[in-house]
This record gives structure tokens, sequence and C-alpha cells, in this order.
């Protein structure tokens, strides 16, 4: 009865755990086979029972695994992804001037920076998405990356429209004062 609804016997034979040898083992053996056949020719009735019950048994146990949520590892991480997820932002492309408010931590204070220029790259997507923003600091060319969706950036606002024609604007690098500039854009 005991192997017709899957269940182990109490005392079940470990060849590992058993320090007396193989002889120990072998006699265990032999004990619980001659109870099963006993049990089984005790009477069919009980060992059919058992076998219709143990298959709701089983589906009993997995109908809760799946209807406490558990998810793949997968899933897990794209629904933890979809919380860090900012719904505010809006929408970005190469060639905006863009004003971003970084986070910015002095001892114990913390204070929001302005950083503003033009947006020459997008890359990534979803809670990865960042942007790379130029400007022009004391004639110097300063970039810097942000991630979109990263606590440190607190706000983005698109102050204007560029139109450009690349989805990259490394080009600006080389380029010098007025020939830096990106004409505006008014359809978007």
């Amino acid at each position: 009865m005991a192997e017709a609804t899957g269940e182990a016997p109490d005392k079940a034979p470990n060849p590992a755990r058993d320090a007396n040898g193989p002889t120990s083992t072998n006699a265990s053996i032999n004990t619980v086979d001659s109870t099963i056949e006993n049990e089984t020719t005790d009477s069919t009735e009980t060992v059919e029972t058992a076998a219709t019950s143990a298959a709701p048994t089983a589906t009993a146990v997995a109908s809760p695994r799946a209807s406490t949520g558990k998810l793949s590892a997968q899933d897990l991480i794209r629904a933890f992804e979809a919380e860090q997820l900012k719904s505010d932002l809006p929408e970005i492309y190469v060639g905006d001037t863009v004003k971003v408010g970084v986070r910015i931590r002095e001892g114990n204070k913390e204070r929001v920076q302005p950083y503003e220029g033009v947006v020459i790259a997008k890359r990534h997507g979803g809670l990865n998405e960042t942007i790379t923003v130029r400007r022009i600091f004391q004639g110097v060319g300063v970039e810097r990356v942000f991630m979109l969706h990263s606590p440190q950036v607190a706000s983005v606002k698109v102050e204007r429209r560029g139109k450009v024609r690349r989805a990259k604007l490394f080009y600006l690098r080389d380029r010098v004062g007025k020939a830096t500039r990106v004409k505006q854009r008014f359809d978007r």
C-alpha cells in the first residue's frame, strides 16, 4: 500500500546512512518487500482506492502552487523592473535640448542640480534606457550619460526640439562655436 500511494515506508532503507553494511540493507529491503506483498494480497480494493486518491492529491498539491502566484525568475525580474519604471518622463528624441535635474548629496543635505544640454545619443530600452547629454562649459565640451529611470535623475524637461537626421550626433564633438547648434523643430 505504501508503494501504491506513492508514500515512502516509515523506515526506508538508505545505504548511505546504514553503517552496518549491505547485509542489513538487504534484510530491510526483503522485509519491506514482504510487507508490500502482504498488503497487496489482502485486498485489491484498498490498492485501487489508494491509487485513485493519489491522483487528486497530486493535483491538489500543484493547484495551490499556481494560485499562490509562483513566478519564474524571468517573470519576477520583469515584474520588479515594471515597478521601477518612471511614468512621468517626456518623449525625448536625439537632438532635443533637455534640462535634467540631478540629485546630489552633499553631507546630510540633498539638492537637485540642473544639467542642460543637447541629447546626442539614446541607448538601450526599458529600465536601462540612457541618454547622453552634451553641453559646453567654459569652452570645454562635457558629456554625461543619464539613466532615465534612475532615482538620481529627479526630473527631465525638454526645453526645445531639435531637427536632426541622425540617430547619434557624435559629429558635434568635432564642431566648435556656432557650428554646434541644432536647428529647432516645431512639429513635435
